[in-house]
């Protein structure tokens, strides 16, 4: 008996608390929002060509988009500030690359891994950044030329593009008057 009344419970978590879909935001914000992606992405793929061309480093990986919606399209979430944005992607490709190089012969495990240990390392050092967690991904199933960066990785991408991003947020999120970024710096 006990134990069925647990187990509504646990089902009935999943139907949500609230009804209905969120609110819409305004289209000054949803115009400043794509201002903000379209300039953060182009800043890094003109960086990545100008600098990197001909290198075997490369700037752009698939975790900045998810971290340009952050930037860009919920500037006062707690998970867009600096030092979450920073600090997310360089733990996590620190222990991505880590995990790439202990857990290569197990490949099944370091992916899982690496996740994994990113989420709890972010939560502990208070700089959780949902994106992080496809940084720590890509350093172990990305392409070849990924791993062969090594802990460059956590260089170059996973420091520099981040602070590219921040740098076009500090710019356009203070243009209009609606908005401000950064709430905390760290």
């Amino acid at each position: 008996m006990m134990i069925e009344r647990h187990w509504r419970e646990y089902l009935r978590k999943m139907r949500g608390t609230t009804r209905g879909s969120p609110p819409r935001v305004s289209n000054e914000e949803m115009f400043w929002s794509w201002v903000g992606a379209f300039l953060g992405i182009t800043a890094l793929v003109w960086s990545g060509r100008l600098f990197f061309d001909g290198s075997d480093l490369v700037l752009m990986i698939g975790s900045f988009g998810a971290s340009a919606v952050l930037l860009y399209g919920a500037v006062r979430s707690p998970l867009a500030q600096p030092r979450n944005v920073l600090g997310g992607h360089m733990i996590s490709a620190l222990i991505g690359v880590l995990c790439w190089k202990l857990l290569q012969p197990v490949p099944w495990l370091a992916p899982a891994v690496a996740v994994a240990t990113a989420i709890a390392v972010m939560h502990a050092t208070r700089t959780l950044h949902p994106p992080g967690g496809a940084t720590a991904l890509i350093a172990v199933i990305g392409s070849p030329e990924i791993h062969h960066l090594g802990f460059w990785y956590v260089l170059v991408p996973a420091t520099l593009g981040p602070l590219i991003l921040l740098v076009v947020a500090l710019l356009i999120n203070n243009i209009p008057r609606s908005r401000r970024y950064p709430e905390i710096w760290f």
